[in-house]
């Protein structure tokens, strides 16, 4: 019995993964329904995980349903888009704070993505500028050790929208790279205004209307 949680959850995160691929890459559209039926066939599952998948979604303000109309992909404006960066810079400000005499010994967790996003950035790659960056701050949050704080940070679906507010809103940065090895930087050197500018980074990161 004990092995059948991670089963069906391991299920559902793929179905959910699928799904946010699709939207992603636009295979659906805002306002676009999604049909439950359709995706367990593709993916020959039953409709049960879809469902839960979808609702989870929802939670992510991904996905809208009414009764007897089923899901639809939100028609997502750029003031939507924008409402998750204070969210965020909040709680990377906190996690900054905590994680500061860590990163400050030992910062190696995010220098890979720094010498990622060089690349990315040498490139013109926005798959793997967006798919570094969300890296690169999920390392920052975790150095904080604070489980809650990463619960809770994961929730928002940050690389999600960050890749929407690209390919919805043409928001995107010509160069990662440099602002990332800024707040290496500031870690080791053990600035005192780290928090501050962490968060001043991420809120430069939202879209513009």
């Amino acid at each position: 019995m004990p092995p059948v949680a991670p089963i069906a959850h391991s299920l559902r995160e793929h179905i959910r993964e699928h799904i946010v691929e699709g939207i992603i890459s636009g295979r659906w559209k805002p306002g676009e329904r999604i049909v439950e039926r359709r995706i367990a066939t593709e993916l020959e599952v039953s409709q049960t995980p879809v469902r839960e998948a979808l609702r989870e979604l929802e939670s992510l303000r991904l996905i809208e349903s009414a009764p007897n109309k089923g899901a639809r992909v939100r028609s997502l404006t750029a003031a939507d888009l924008e409402e998750i960066y204070p969210v965020r810079a909040g709680l990377e400000a906190i996690a900054a704070e905590l994680a500061a005499p860590a990163l400050a010994e030992d910062a190696s967790a995010l220098e890979p993505h720094v010498t990622a996003l060089r690349e990315a950035d040498a490139r013109g790659d926005g798959e793997a500028q967006v798919r570094h960056t969300v890296a690169f701050h999920r390392e920052l949050v975790r150095a904080a050790g604070n489980s809650v704080l990463l619960h809770t940070w994961e929730g928002l679906g940050i690389e999600v929208f960050t890749s929407l507010s690209i390919r919805w809103l043409g928001t995107h940065q010509q160069a990662f790279a440099q602002e990332h090895q800024d707040v290496v930087e500031a870690f080791r050197r053990r600035d005192p205004q780290v928090a501050e500018l962490v968060k001043a980074h991420v809120l430069g990161c939202a879209p513009r209307k």
